[in-house]
């Protein structure tokens, strides 16, 4: 059995997180979430070349939708149609009871959506994959989904990333699974560490098949532009602003296998961003 973390049965085999809401007071933090939505909105207002009404007429889904902050606003954003997807089943109970008027919620696993091929225009896979058990099989199944002009704004936090997100404990993510749930443990913030990263190379293989543009630095760099200042708040954030707006491209690129979180938008075919020019620009993440 699943221990109350949904972290692994007894028999060290990895399970899904079932009611991640509950044990997860982050998930429930409007503010917070909203504040993320904005960012997403904003980097795919930028792809797609629109400033207003970001999703007018298009199919959404977001996939881990949870308590469907994140959902209401892709939905505010002008979508035709959204969907919010998870195992979550609490957490789905209060999205689709406050706003299940606008948003469509559905219980169902990322490996078997529940949409047919080619049909979703834009994708949101957000802070996801490092707590799913197969997260190849979600990326086949969002491939199979996305519509051939679509789009899949993916967050993706990185193993080589300092400081663990989760559990605020650093080089966690650095560490084979026994010795960080012994971390974890001694920490006294959890029985055992649940989450699997993968490093920038692990992330590109798993991307495999789609057309990838890395918005990371273009996001840091001009943070009003994508209502991204939660990455670096307050100092720290008007710091690095100042500092990755002028670097040398190369230079930034050197610091890419540890930054602590990718934001790419990723395509089945050839398009590219149509926002306007930017002090560093979104670039094309090199297949594997």
């Amino acid at each position: 059995m699943a221990t109350r973390n949904g972290e692994r049965a007894m028999s060290g085999e990895r399970v899904a997180q079932l009611e991640y809401s509950e044990f997860q007071a982050a998930m429930l933090d409007e503010e917070k979430r909203r504040r993320k939505a904005a960012k997403i909105v904003a980097v795919l207002g930028h792809f797609l070349g629109r400033r207003e009404r970001v999703l007018e007429g298009l199919t959404v889904a977001d996939i881990g939708c949870s308590a469907g902050f994140i959902a209401d606003e892709l939905a505010a954003a002008g979508a035709r149609r959204t969907f919010g997807v998870d195992i979550d089943v609490p957490g789905l109970r209060k999205a689709s009871a406050r706003f299940g008027e606008r948003v469509s919620f559905v219980c169902a696993d990322g490996t078997a959506l529940p949409f047919p091929d080619d049909s979703v225009d834009v994708l949101v896979f957000n802070h996801i994959y490092e707590h799913v058990v197969d997260p190849d099989a979600i990326m086949a199944e969002m491939r199979r989904v996305l519509a051939p002009d679509g789009v899949l704004y993916l967050g993706l936090g990185n193993r080589l990333g300092v400081m663990e997100p989760h559990y605020k404990l650093p080089f966690l993510s650095y560490l084979p699974p026994a010795l960080a749930d012994r971390y974890v443990r001694l920490s006294g913030r959890a029985d055992s560490y649940y989450e699997r990263y993968r490093t920038r190379r692990g992330l590109r293989r798993m991307v495999r098949g789609l057309r990838v543009w890395d918005y990371t630095f273009p996001v840091l760099a001009t943070p009003a532009e994508f209502a991204g200042s939660e990455l670096f708040p307050g100092a720290v954030g008007r710091a690095a602003e100042g500092v990755l707006s002028r670097l040398p491209r190369p230079v930034l690129g050197a610091l890419l296998p540890v930054v602590p979180t990718y934001l790419w938008v990723a395509t089945k075919g050839r398009r590219r961003p149509a926002g306007a020019s930017l002090p560093q620009p979104p670039e094309p993440v090199l297949p594997l």
